[in-house]
């Protein structure tokens, strides 16, 4: 069973106090909360939000831009290193068969609650669709480790629904990532600035990576890779990291992806212990290296993004926060269920051992936790405004999906399995 309680605690508690004081702060001062979040660190620089100057185009690089644009990169990197360590390597969680039916339900846990979402903005009529049809990949989103809490406490730490779950989170958010990257570029799309992204990770890959390795073949102390670790480290990777985020900002995609063409370029470990599994802290692969290095700059940037991001005052709710979380709590366990139960049963790929198929609303219903990233989405989907912060209060208030899980476990009889 994955042992993943370090990292809930090391990135939730400072997020959580983030978005405490943020709501706090917002509602005793809106208008001081405001000034802080859009706070002008560098006028006309490189990197920034675009506005029109005298009828030139030019960037300012804002406190809320530095958290959400640059800083939160590191974030979706470590995401982006778990799956892709899923993905890849030998015993990896998201390979084969055994990953089947838990991806096959986290197509299901989009495909309802944008339905749900989009459904009901329809018959709110044509001026309530128009206002919120962009926010349509708000509810979609899985929040990992307070999922991942909740699950434990439905199911008991040694339930196999546990570990389905979890799958079921990281690919959803996985797919989270790819929503953001397609559908909600930043500013004019101008692919070609993509090349710089690719053309870094390449380089790096073939440089400090490939070609080490290849020299090595035969040489069971790796000592090319070994002097190529220990003389440059982990720079020949940031480098190529800020080269390819500044790719990802020229071309007009959300540059917080930036660092995602550059993670499957760093050398890795053989095998795979599990998503966020506490084995990992013993691997010396610079990949697991790397992560380690990020862990405490990344709690103190989570507590930023909430901070900056969950301020909203209360009389903001309105319908965008019923969208979301109608898409939440109504679209995501029904969608987990319905094509779970496809997987499982129609296309015969099975449950988990231990795991019945009433348990897959249940996990349904703990998905529809959708915090952090239903935050980050609102956040790009929305222009500053009431829109923007009725939808985020909808991503706050989804923590509600934790009281729903626990009464779907009571009225299904969960089996409580706690080894």
């Amino acid at each position: 069973m994955y042992r993943v309680w370090n990292f809930i605690t090391s990135y939730s508690i400072l997020l959580i106090a983030g978005a405490l004081l943020a709501l706090i702060w917002a509602n005793i001062n809106a208008e001081s909360y405001n000034h802080f979040v859009h706070l002008v660190l560098i006028p006309d620089f490189f990197i920034g939000e675009l506005h029109e100057s005298h009828g030139e185009i030019t960037r300012t690089l804002t406190l809320h831009y530095l958290v959400n644009d640059v800083l939160m990169a590191f974030f979706f990197a470590i995401a982006a290193k778990e799956v892709w360590e899923a993905v890849i390597l030998k015993n990896g969680s998201l390979r084969g068969k055994k990953a089947a039916t838990p991806l096959i339900a986290t197509l299901g846990g989009m495909v309802g609650p944008i339905s749900i979402y989009l459904g009901i903005a329809y018959f709110m009529g044509s001026t309530t669709f128009d206002a919120v049809a962009n926010g349509w990949a708000v509810p979609t989103a899985t929040d990992i480790a307070f999922s991942y809490l909740v699950g434990r406490l439905v199911f008991g730490a040694g339930h196999p629904a546990v570990r389905f779950l979890l799958l079921l989170a990281i690919a959803d958010d996985a797919a989270g990532l790819l929503i953001l990257a397609i559908f909600y570029p930043t500013g004019d799309v101008a692919l070609q600035w993509l090349g710089l992204s690719v053309g870094a990770a390449v380089l790096v890959y073939l440089l400090f990576n490939y070609l080490p390795r290849r020299m090595d073949k035969g040489d069971q102390l790796r000592r090319n890779s070994t002097r190529m670790r220990s003389v440059f480290g982990f720079w020949p990777y940031l480098i190529a990291g800020c080269l390819s985020w500044y790719g990802f900002q020229k071309a007009g995609l959300h540059p917080s992806l930036g660092l995602l063409p550059i993670i499957p370029t760093i050398p890795h470990a053989d095998r795979e212990f599990g998503i966020f599994a506490e084995a990992e802290k013993h691997l010396t692969d610079l990949l697991n290296h790397c992560e380690h290095l990020l862990k405490h700059p990344v709690e103190v940037i989570l507590f930023f993004f909430g901070l900056l991001n969950a301020g909203v005052e209360f009389g903001a709710i309105g319908n965008p926060t019923w969208l979301v979380l109608g898409g939440l709590i109504i679209g995501k366990p029904l969608g987990v269920f319905i094509f779970g139960y496809i997987g499982a049963h129609v296309l015969r790929f099975g449950l988990p051992v231990g795991m019945k198929t009433s348990d897959l609303f249940v996990i349904g219903c703990v998905a529809a936790i959708g915090f952090t990233v239903s935050l980050f989405i609102a956040s790009v989907a929305f222009e500053s405004g009431p829109v923007q912060d009725a939808a985020k209060m909808g991503a706050l208030l989804s923590f509600g999906a934790a009281v729903l899980a626990i009464v779907a476990g009571k009225i299904t009889r969960v089996e409580k399995k706690q080894f």
